[in-house]
C-alpha cells in the first residue's frame, strides 16, 4: 500500500497539545496493526534544540542515533513504544542548511535559490523520506507553532503542495482552541473560525478539526463549527481536559478519530484497535490509592517541561508499582543546610536532576549529603550522578575542593573531568557524547538486578565523565563503580551498597521509558521509595 501522510497543524494559541494528539493517533493506528511513525517540524532557525536554554523550549530529547530533538519526540516514543531518529525532527535551520549545502555543491546548476521551489522541495523530501525509506503505512507530521506565524509559512506551503500531489493519501488535522468566556458563560468558536480561515487562505482545507477545550462542547456548537469551517460534522472532535495525557488516545477513539482518518485515506475499517495493554495501564493508574512522594532537585523546576521525560518516567514507575506519584519540585538554588530537613525530610525518595553549569550545584550537594546521611533512596541522573561523586569525594574521601572541571577548571581534585574526546571541540551544537551506548553492569549491583541483565544500552548527553584515576579511592571508601562502557571503560554507574538505594547513572534512562515498557531502573527506584515509606 502507498504510505499515507497525516499533517497536524495548530491555530489560535501554541501549547494546545498537537504532539499529544499526533501521538494518540499513532497509538490508535498502531493498535490496528499499522506501521506508524511521528515526525515534528520545528519552525525555529536553530539546527536543533541542543543549545537552547530549557526555559526557551523545555527539555531537549535525545534519539537513539544521537540527535538532540524537540520534547514532542519523547511523547511519540512514550505513546508508540518505538524509537525515533534524527529523521523524526527537522528544524527550519536544518532545512536551510541542507539547501545551502546543495547550492554550494552546485546541485542547483547556478539557479537562483528561492523559498519556492527549493526550500519547499527540501521540506517535502524530508516528509517523504520517512515513508519511503522505512516503509511506514502512516507518517504523522506535526507542524510546530501556529498557522499565521511567518516562520511556519514554508512548512504550510509544503503541506499544501503535498495535499495536491497525494490526493487521498494525505489528510490534514487542524487543532484549535475554543475559549470559555466565564462572564458570558459561553464557549466561543470565532477564534477557531479565524484560524481555519487563515489555513484556507494559504490553500489548505482541513479534513478534521480537533477542538481543544476545558468545557464540554455541545453537538450544536460542533455543527456550527462544521458549517462555518466547511468540515463534515462527524470530523469535528473535541479534546477536553483530562486528568492524564495517557487518557487522550481513549478519548480520541471514542470519537472515532482513527476511523475517520482510515476512511479519508481509503483504508478499510475492520474491528476495534487492540488497546488492552494501554487500558490495563490506565486501570492501574486510576485504581491506585496510596501515594509515594519523590522530590526532584533541579534548577529549572519553575518549568516542569524542562524535566518532562523524568516526570513521565516517575509517573509510569509509580503506576506500575500501583501507587500515585506525589512529585515535589525542589529548587536547588534555594536549598541549603538550614532548610534541608524541612524540604527533604518528608520525602520517600530523591532524584537529582541532570543539567549543565554552576548555578544551583551547591543545593544538589546539600540534598545528596542529607539523603546519604538519612539513607533515603536517591537517584542521580547525568549531572546528578556527577554531583553524587563530587559530594562523596568532599565528605567521605576528605577532598574539600573536589569538583568537576566544568565548574572549576583549577580544582586539584577533578573527580569529574572533560572527556578526552571533547577536549578538541569548540562548537557547542550537537558535539556532546550523544545517543545510545552499551554498558556492562556488575552482576550483584542494584541496576543489574533491576534490569534483569548485565548488558544494557542507554542514551547519553554529556561532555564530562567520572575520572577513573580516582576509581580505586572511591571503591575503597564504599562507592562502587558498577557499570562501565565496554569499549572506553568510561564509568557509567555508581552506587553505595551499604545504603538502601543510592545509585547514580551517567546516561539518561528517562529517554528509554514508555507507557508499555517503563524503564526498569525508575521502577526499582520508586519501589525502593515505597519500601522506605512503609518501613
Amino acid at each position: 500500500m502507498d504510505t499515507k501522510y497525516i499533517f497536524v497543524t495548530g491555530g489560535v494559541v501554541s501549547s494546545l497539545g498537537k504532539g499529544i494528539i499526533a501521538a494518540s493517533l499513532a497509538r490508535l493506528l498502531q493498535a490496528r496493526g499499522y506501521k506508524v511513525t511521528n515526525q515534528k517540524f520545528d519552525p525555529y532557525i536553530n539546527i536543533d534544540p541542543g543549545t537552547l536554554n530549557p526555559y526557551e523550549h523545555g527539555e531537549c530529547y535525545v534519539t537513539v542515533d544521537g540527535h538532540e530533538a524537540d520534547l514532542d519526540l519523547g511523547h511519540y516514543e512514550r505513546f508508540t513504544n518505538t524509537p525515533t531518529t534524527r529523521a523524526n525532527n527537522i528544524t527550519t535551520g536544518r532545512i536551510y542548511q541542507n539547501v545551502i549545502d546543495k547550492e554550494r555543491r552546485g546541485d542547483y546548476l547556478g539557479k537562483t535559490v528561492q523559498i519556492i521551489p527549493h526550500i519547499t522541495d527540501e521540506i517535502k523530501r524530508n516528509v517523504k523520506l520517512l515513508g519511503s525509506k522505512n516503509e511506514f503505512d502512516f507518517v504523522i507530521t506535526e507542524i510546530g507553532g501556529t498557522v499565521g506565524d511567518i516562520e511556519s509559512l514554508p512548512f504550510i506551503e509544503s503541506v499544501r503542495q503535498l495535499r495536491w500531489e497525494m490526493g487521498k493519501n494525505c489528510v490534514c488535522i487542524h487543532l484549535t482552541y475554543v475559549p470559555y468566556i466565564a462572564a458570558a458563560k459561553e464557549l466561543k468558536t470565532k477564534p477557531t473560525q479565524h484560524s481555519v480561515k487563515q489555513l484556507q487562505e494559504v490553500g489548505i482545507q482541513p479534513d478534521i478539526l480537533v477542538l481543544r477545550t476545558e468545557h464540554e462542547i455541545s453537538s450544536e456548537v460542533r455543527k456550527k463549527v462544521a458549517l462555518f469551517c466547511n468540515v463534515n460534522p462527524s470530523a469535528v472532535i473535541q479534546s477536553i481536559d483530562v486528568p492524564s495525557i495517557y487518557e487522550v488516545p481513549i478519548k480520541m477513539h471514542q470519537q472515532k478519530l482513527d476511523e475517520i482518518v482510515l476512511a479519508k485515506t481509503g483504508m478499510p475499517i475492520e474491528g476495534e484497535p487492540n488497546l488492552a495493554p494501554w487500558e490495563k495501564f490506565l486501570y492501574r493508574m486510576k485504581s491506585a490509592t496510596k501515594t509515594v512522594s519523590i522530590g526532584l532537585v533541579g534548577k529549572y523546576v519553575e518549568l516542569p517541561d524542562a524535566y518532562k521525560s523524568i516526570n513521565e518516567s516517575l509517573f509510569q514507575a509509580a503506576t506500575y508499582n500501583d501507587y500515585k506519584l506525589d512529585l515535589q519540585y525542589i529548587h536547588s538554588e534555594k536549598l541549603n543546610e538550614s532548610n534541608s530537613d524541612k524540604l527533604l525530610g518528608k520525602l520517600d525518595g530523591i532524584l537529582i536532576a541532570p543539567g549543565f553549569g554552576q548555578r544551583g550545584i551547591e543545593g544538589k550537594f546539600v540534598a545528596l549529603k542529607y539523603a546519604r546521611e538519612h539513607d533515603i533512596p536517591t537517584f542521580g541522573v547525568c549531572l546528578g550522578m556527577q554531583c553524587m561523586v563530587i559530594e562523596y569525594a568532599r565528605d567521605v574521601l576528605g577532598y574539600a575542593d573536589a569538583n568537576s572541571t566544568e565548574m572549576d577548571v583549577t580544582t586539584k581534585h577533578n573527580v569529574i573531568d572533560l572527556m578526552e574526546s571533547q577536549k578538541s571541540i569548540s562548537n557547542m551544537g550537537g558535539t556532546m557524547r550523544l545517543g545510545a551506548y552499551d554498558c556492562i553492569l556488575s552482576p550483584d549491583s542494584i541496576p543489574a538486578k533491576a534490569y534483569g541483565t548485565t548488558h544494557i544500552r542507554e542514551r547519553h548527553r554529556h561532555r564530562f565523565e567520572f575520572n577513573s584515576d580516582y576509581r580505586q579511592e572511591f571503591e575503597d571508601a564504599g562507592m562502587k563503580c558498577v557499570g562501565e562502557n565496554p569499549d572506553t571503560h568510561l564509568v557509567e554507574v555508581v552506587e553505595v551498597p551499604s545504603l538502601r538505594w543510592y545509585v547514580g547513572v551517567q546516561y539518561h534512562p528517562e529517554y528509554n521509558s514508555t507507557v508499555l515498557n517503563p524503564n526498569p531502573l525508575f521502577v526499582d527506584f520508586v519501589r525502593a521509595a515505597i519500601e522506605y515509606k512503609n518501613k
